[in-house]
């Protein structure tokens, strides 16, 4: 049964083991927070938050940790709707105060900057466009070996991809190439592009001299499309978090870092436990990690999220507000010049 002094020692555990990562002791509790009970009434009251699944006790230490359970319990209960630091709030809008930014840049450069204040690893995920149709393709040469393709898809969504050949492209391939994608790739699934680029080959190579180039820049930008459409920035805050000395534990992390398909389906995952705050901010756990996600809208039909990723033993509260307050700006920065990417 959960009574208020129990609720006071579990919160209390809960801001010391975020502090330190040290299992915390009665000891620690009654001389750090004051507080006015024995050490044999807050054991009893720890062993019994144990029993209930809201704290671990680990083999090398008498203190108690917080379980999984225990987080997704603080947040869901606990966590207070506190207002974002004005150092950060100025500190993240700075990302979006550059005249004429690049969207995406913003976007990375938020991430950039969260990942600095959280010290956690951050991330963006972009619009799915495995669901979307391609309506139409714009290549505009820069020289004889450069170009840059614009990519619209039916939702108004656009990608901009640059070309770089090993060898001088006419302006007439490219725009034979053009005409003949825009016409056989209309309505393609964006998943569905590079298979039927392999249907249209013998075409290409009827009509444009140097298709084997084009065709492969093409199948390149196609496969990014469809896939590229997660950002990570300070991947390397992991190495200096306790939870992943482990060697082992590291690389699988590091893996998850690498497989993009991962964090769409993240909350499809059997060992995953969620939560969503009244806010709309998504909190996920698997193993040792925490995800909190935030959502933006980049149009009527597209969102993306904002994310931060870390041990589970991270600053819920600080964490929640800045993510919540990214997302807001990245929104409002789509709102006010229409969504759209650009990759290498």
């Amino acid at each position: 049964m959960l009574t208020p002094r129990r609720i006071e020692i579990f919160k209390a555990i809960v801001d010391e083991y975020i502090r330190t990562a040290e299992p915390v002791g009665s000891k620690t509790l009654q001389q750090k927070y004051h507080m006015p009970y024995s050490s044999a009434t807050i054991r009893n009251d720890m062993q019994q938050l144990e029993e209930m699944g809201y704290l671990e006790k680990t083999h090398t230490s008498s203190g108690r940790v917080v379980s999984t359970a225990g987080y997704k319990f603080y947040c869901e209960n606990l966590l207070e709707d506190s207002q974002i630091d004005q150092k950060m709030a100025v500190a993240i809008r700075s990302a979006f105060d550059i005249s004429n930014l690049n969207m995406d840049d913003a976007v990375r450069q938020s991430c950039k900057i969260l990942s600095e204040m959280t010290n956690m690893t951050t991330g963006a995920i972009g619009p799915d466009s495995q669901s979307q149709l391609m309506e139409h393709i714009k290549l505009f040469p820069v020289d004889e070996r450069n170009a840059v393709c614009v990519f619209i898809t039916n939702t108004g969504h656009t990608e901009t991809k640059n070309f770089h050949f090993e060898q001088n492209v006419s302006v007439k391939d490219i725009q034979n190439c053009t005409d003949i994608l825009n016409d056989k790739l209309k309505n393609v699934a964006i998943l569905n592009l590079v298979d039927k680029m392999k249907e249209i080959k013998p075409e290409l190579s009827s009509v444009v001299k140097q298709h084997e180039m084009l065709f492969a820049a093409f199948v390149k930008a196609f496969v990014k499309f469809a896939n590229e459409n997660v950002y990570f920035s300070g991947k390397d805050k992991m190495l200096y978090q306790p939870e992943f000395s482990d060697i082992d534990k590291l690389k699988k992390l590091m893996g998850l870092l690498e497989d993009a398909s991962v964090w769409r389906k993240l909350d499809r995952n059997e060992n995953a436990v969620a939560l969503k705050t009244a806010k709309g901010a998504e909190l996920t756990w698997i193993n040792d990690v925490a995800v909190i996600r935030s959502t933006f809208h980049v149009n009527k039909n597209e969102t993306g999220q904002l994310m931060v990723v870390g041990p589970s033993r991270m600053n819920y509260e600080q964490v929640v507000t800045m993510i919540e307050y990214a997302a807001g700006l990245i929104e409002k920065l789509y709102q006010n010049k229409g969504g759209g990417s650009q990759n290498e």
